[in-house]
């Protein structure tokens, strides 16, 4: 998807998105959010269905079955995102608090959240290993006194690589991936884009392409698998502006 394209969708999106019927609106967006945290949450492991996620969040029924710390990851990740759509309706750009904060929400009742690790980690299956020590706190720091710098990157390539630095520098002990996903969609939504999720199906994929970054510095390839994924989201919205639309016009003809 040539990113052109993807900047003349987002142009419709942000012309006629206020004019969706909130009803409609909140009912799109609150199904995503399911997806959302079942997807960022299966991809780490946790065993609830998307229909299990969905009575969890929307009816706030619990799962019989399922580890309380799986209730967890799927409740915390549904607050966490709370906090970044609040946080980007204020404008504030990404800083190291906000992400402290959206760290210790993914962790709530799990382990202490917004502490640096202080030990050593390592990533299943990958060739790159994260920094440790000083290291890990210089590059973490660095992250963030760049951040402000990046203006030279598109939206998408700046929501890309700030998940990918981000989850290479894995700063925390858990709960790396979900947070590297929240912000990257922090990023998004502050650029007026519509957030993402990175179907747990397409798993493999994603981590091929972050691996990519980690091990090259090549950007490429995760950006592109985002701009896939943003246009996706945007025809979804393009779909319903197109059907209010039709219907407006034919309410016209039958003025005439």
């Amino acid at each position: 998807m040539k990113l052109e394209e993807i900047i003349k969708k987002q142009q419709q999106y942000a012309d006629f998105v206020n004019k969706i019927n909130i009803d409609v609106k909140e009912n799109h967006e609150q199904a995503f959010e399911i997806e959302y945290a079942h997807n960022s949450t299966a991809i780490e492991g946790n065993t609830l269905t998307l229909i299990e996620t969905k009575v969890l969040l929307e009816d706030a029924l619990s799962i019989g079955g399922k580890k309380l710390r799986e209730i967890y990851e799927v409740v915390n990740h549904q607050k966490a995102f709370e906090y970044v759509k609040k946080c980007v309706s204020e404008g504030l750009p990404l800083t190291e608090k906000i992400t402290k904060d959206i760290h210790a929400l993914v962790n709530e009742n799990i382990l202490i959240g917004g502490v640096y690790r202080s030990e050593p980690v390592s990533i299943t299956g990958a060739k790159h290993k994260p920094p440790v020590g000083q290291k890990m706190f210089e590059q973490i720091k660095n992250f963030f006194m760049d951040l402000p710098y990046k203006n030279e990157m598109n939206p998408l390539e700046l929501a890309a690589w700030t998940h990918a630095e981000f989850v290479r520098i894995h700063p925390f002990i858990d709960g790396n991936g979900r947070t590297s996903r929240l912000i990257m969609n922090y990023q998004l939504m502050l650029c007026g884009y519509p957030p993402v999720s990175i179907p747990v199906a397409d798993k493999l994929h994603y981590y091929e392409c972050l691996e990519a970054y980690a091990v090259t510095g090549d950007i490429k390839p995760f950006a592109d698998m985002l701009g896939v994924l943003v246009s996706q989201r945007l025809d979804e919205y393009l779909e319903i502006i197109q059907s209010i639309k039709m219907n407006a016009s034919d309410f016209e003809q039958k003025m005439i």
